[in-house]
């Protein structure tokens, strides 16, 4: 299969990998909207940045859309109530990365009509720039393909750069997760009317949505209903992971490199998830705010997998008691496998972040306890890293503690933690939780040096 999408020429990357791709689980499967939990649990930090602060009380009644917690500065993105029903906590939660965190615990009222109550119409024709990336950010929107980085600070970029080209993600490359091509299915009227209001507060002359090519039939959708005015093309790229990735994504469609340490605002580019798009052109003409997004529930343990659209705070054990499991559950990952999250905990919440939930049986091959054995210099890490470090020699100085090193000498911060040399070693060296514990290590020692400074 990988020999004929090379034989088509489908662009693409140096190195990657391909993991098999489980998509057939979920993909032919129409997103459905789930019913509401008994509880929400909003957490304030959702996204990078600062956390929002709350602006709601205990025992407070609010409607659905009604904006619960403003946002703190710039890079930062207000919350808003994702059901009608009153606030029932203001406490520290359960969160998928471990440490609790401060949350708005929202109880349902199941007897209200969940209409959204709140917002107002705005003509997007009308407005500048500015105007747009305000209400974007009043509209809560932060990167939904898992990065969560706030949409109205990448439609600004930093002085000196102007963008001339919007890419528009809608590779997918995780294995199971299928959301994306189901919303380019779907909403392509909302993803096109999200390009175009990107596009007028960027200034970017055109618009490049790039799909991995298992996914021709979105290709050949987008590709029918794309007006002719409009500057926006449809790329069909290599299936490959990481694919999706930025960096990537630029690679393969432009030809370019984004500067080691640079953001792509530095070469003329701004990419966007297409589910991001999406809500944008929903949300930001009727001044409403992100309340729900489209989830993929899938794997091996769950018996009726699909496409749901779930309202952000759902516990993921409701998610899963909705879709039914085959059995006992192994382990439950929030997004894909490759860079998902393994939860210790079923009560934590989908978040905006959340782009699926994979669960696994007891007995899965993944969930297995692999013996670890030493390196033995094959090279494989080095052929499957797509910016090209060194895997092997990174690992060697992990174990040494070696921390400073790795990040000075051998390009840390580069890694984006895609898990590609882990899936290809064939010592089972788990590389990439090593560069993780590796640059959490750094960050606390850059920390403890700069309050010293203050």
């Amino acid at each position: 299969m990988g020999l004929t999408r090379l034989l088509n020429g489908h662009k693409t990357f140096d190195h990657g990998i391909y993991p098999i791709e489980h998509k057939e689980l979920t993909a032919g499967k129409p997103i459905r909207r789930l019913p509401f939990a008994d509880e929400l649990i909003i957490p304030l930090q959702q996204h990078k940045g600062r956390a929002s602060l709350p602006m709601v009380k205990v025992g407070q009644e609010v409607v659905r859309g009604e904006p619960i917690a403003v946002a703190d500065q710039f890079v930062s993105v207000p919350m808003h109530a994702p059901a009608t029903g009153i606030i029932r906590a203001i406490s520290l939660t359960t969160t998928a990365e471990g440490p609790k965190a401060p949350a708005i615990i929202l109880k349902v009222y199941h007897a209200a009509s969940q209409q959204v109550l709140y917002g107002s119409e705005q003509d997007i024709e009308q407005m500048d720039a500015q105007a747009i990336i305000q209400a974007v950010q009043d509209a809560g929107l932060v990167g939904l393909g898992g990065g969560a980085f706030p949409s109205h600070v990448k439609l600004q970029p930093p002085p000196g750069c102007e963008i001339q080209t919007l890419l528009v993600n809608g590779c997918e490359c995780e294995p199971y997760l299928t959301c994306d091509h189901r919303i380019m299915l779907e909403q392509t009227e909302l993803l096109l009317r999200g390009i175009r209001i990107a596009l007028r507060a960027t200034g970017a002359q055109r618009a490049i949505i790039g799909v991995e090519d298992n996914k021709l039939d979105a290709v050949s959708h987008l590709r029918a209903r794309i007006p002719a005015h409009l500057p926006i093309t449809v790329e069909a790229v290599q299936t490959k992971y990481p694919q999706g990735a930025e960096k990537m994504l630029i690679t393969a469609l432009l030809g370019m490199e984004v500067p080691a340490g640079g953001l792509p605002a530095e070469i003329g580019v701004a990419v966007f998830n297409v589910g991001t798009l999406a809500q944008m052109g929903e949300l930001v003409p009727q001044g409403r705010g992100l309340i729900e997004r489209v989830v993929t529930v899938s794997g091996p343990a769950v018996k009726n997998p699909g496409n749901f659209l779930v309202p952000i705070g759902t516990p993921v054990r409701f998610l899963l008691d909705q879709v039914g499991l085959n059995g006992p559950l192994g382990q439950v990952i929030l997004g894909g496998p490759m860079m998902g999250m393994a939860v210790a905990s079923l009560d934590v919440p989908v978040t905006k972040s959340v782009s699926g939930v994979v669960a696994l049986e007891p007995e899965d091959p993944t969930l297995a306890r692999r013996q670890v054995y030493p390196c033995i210099k094959c090279g494989e890490c080095l052929k499957a890293c797509p910016v090209s470090l060194n895997p092997s020699m990174l690992g060697e100085l992990a174990v040494a503690r070696e921390y400073g090193v790795m990040a000075e000498q051998f390009n840390l911060d580069q890694c984006f933690e895609c898990g590609c040399c882990a899936f290809v070693c064939p010592s089972n060296i788990p590389l990439t939780q090593y560069f993780r514990i590796a640059k959490s290590i750094n960050r606390d020692a850059q920390r403890r040096e700069a309050a010293k400074h203050h």
